[in-house]
């Protein structure tokens, strides 16, 4: 019996907030709905707290309540992890406020929603460029900001999901090796752009790796005349690649190539 009782006490309850809910929609008061709106966005029922927003916000345009109702409703539409939209209404308030009462929050969330929204690596990455460049705004204008050390981290991975891409279109070329070309060159001028490019990226060893191994295949696919150069040229990598990761996970096979290298080298 309690159960159940306790049952239709939530019932009531879900059926009383819907009610006024509904009421509160066709409500002509802009007051009403926006103090309501205040409340939904506390009670994190931030669908709610947006719509009522939207109702009013061409009413208090123009006042001192403008500006709380454009920060709110950005904050709503992150509430709901819709990024975009809270993005353009964070961006909106930078033009309209650029040193209004929520100016710190909204420049650097211009940037986090961007980075909550950054594509995969394998897409394109056009989001995760603006991301980091609404950070680096941000970091600028508030750099003693408590949200400093939160930026320059999402903005760390954000220059590393653009190394990443290149590292997947770097072996992606040396994957083509010989095919329609010196695919193996490509991958080499892809790795050394990402390293100059990204010099503090995650992915530093692997890239230099592609180097060293692309080197090695040009040697190997060379006419006999280009071998020793090329041979000599791929032994630089093997030393540079060995003394910046001794104990890499690819030392053993390193070892190996050096041996063939060796053998053209003679020494």
């Amino acid at each position: 019996m309690r159960k159940k009782g306790l049952y239709i006490l939530l019932v009531l309850v879900l059926f009383t907030s819907c009610g006024e809910y509904q009421r509160l929609l066709k409500s002509r008061d802009p007051e009403e709905k926006y103090q309501a709106a205040l409340r939904y966005f506390n009670d994190k029922q931030y669908v709610k707290s947006q719509t009522l927003l939207d109702d009013v916000a061409a009413y208090y345009k123009g006042t001192e309540r403008s500006e709380d109702i454009l920060a709110y409703l950005a904050r709503s539409y992150m509430g709901q992890k819709a990024y975009e939209s809270a993005t353009n209404y964070y961006q909106a308030y930078v033009r309209n406020y650029p040193k209004g009462k929520y100016a710190t929050e909204a420049y650097f969330q211009v940037g986090h929603c961007q980075y909550m929204d950054s594509p995969d690596p394998r897409l394109d990455q056009e989001t995760t460029m603006h991301a980091i460049e609404a950070f680096t705004v941000f970091v600028e204008l508030y750099p003693e900001s408590p949200y400093a050390e939160q930026a320059y981290q999402e903005m760390s991975e954000l220059y590393d999901r653009l190394a990443q891409k290149e590292l997947y279109s770097a072996r992606l070329y040396y994957n083509l090796g010989s095919y329609l070309g010196n695919n193996y060159l490509s991958c080499e001028i892809v790795c050394k752009n990402a390293l100059k490019n990204y010099p503090s990226n995650a992915y530093q060893e692997e890239f230099n790796w592609l180097i060293f191994q692309s080197k090695y295949q040009q040697m190997v696919n060379s006419f006999e005349d280009r071998k020793l150069e090329r041979a000599r040229d791929a032994q630089d990598e093997y030393y540079n690649f060995t003394t910046e990761y001794p104990n890499s996970k690819h030392r053993k096979e390193a070892d190996k190539m050096l041996q063939t290298i060796k053998k053209i080298t003679k020494e």
